[in-house]
């Protein structure tokens, strides 16, 4: 296979898409920093040891009400399967989560939040806000209202 020709430019010298490029500028790129920005905040103010996905996760299930199946509860934190098995075993490991077999369907497993995982989002939830406060404070309010608007956008 033949490597890309370089652009030539109409006025002058030879340019390839290596030097045309900028990092810098590419979504991609500044998600991940804006993300490592946001997971730095998060580990270091977050109570209770939870990570920002059992987070969602153990939020999402105090949300319902009633037993939530392991696959509906994933789907509600756009996680696959194998990602939400771990996080649940992890909740559950820490008393946060209970699990039980679907008496309907007995592959399926019911989740429910415990006293304490319930406890621990009801406190947690003032550093969370604290936490996307901090996550955005580089932006004014009008900037990051439109800034959460532009990213919803894209998910």
């Amino acid at each position: 296979m033949e490597p890309p020709r370089p652009d030539k430019d109409s006025n002058g010298p030879t340019t390839t898409p290596a030097q045309t490029y900028v990092l810098d500028e590419q979504v991609g790129f500044l998600l991940r920093k804006a993300y490592q920005r946001h997971q730095t905040i998060f580990t270091e103010r977050m109570i209770g040891g939870l990570t920002a996905t059992q987070f969602s996760m153990l939020f999402r299930l105090v949300q319902v009400t009633g037993p939530i199946s392991q696959n509906a509860l994933g789907r509600l934190v756009a996680m696959d399967a194998a990602t939400t098995k771990g996080v649940v075993s992890r909740l559950q490991s820490q008393g946060l989560v209970t699990t039980e077999r679907d008496t309907e369907d007995k592959r399926r497993y019911m989740l429910r939040s415990t006293e304490k995982g319930r406890a621990l989002i009801a406190e947690a939830l003032p550093v969370v806000m604290g936490i996307s406060e901090a996550t955005l404070a580089p932006l004014n309010r009008r900037e990051s209202e439109t800034f959460l608007r532009l990213l919803s956008k894209l998910c």
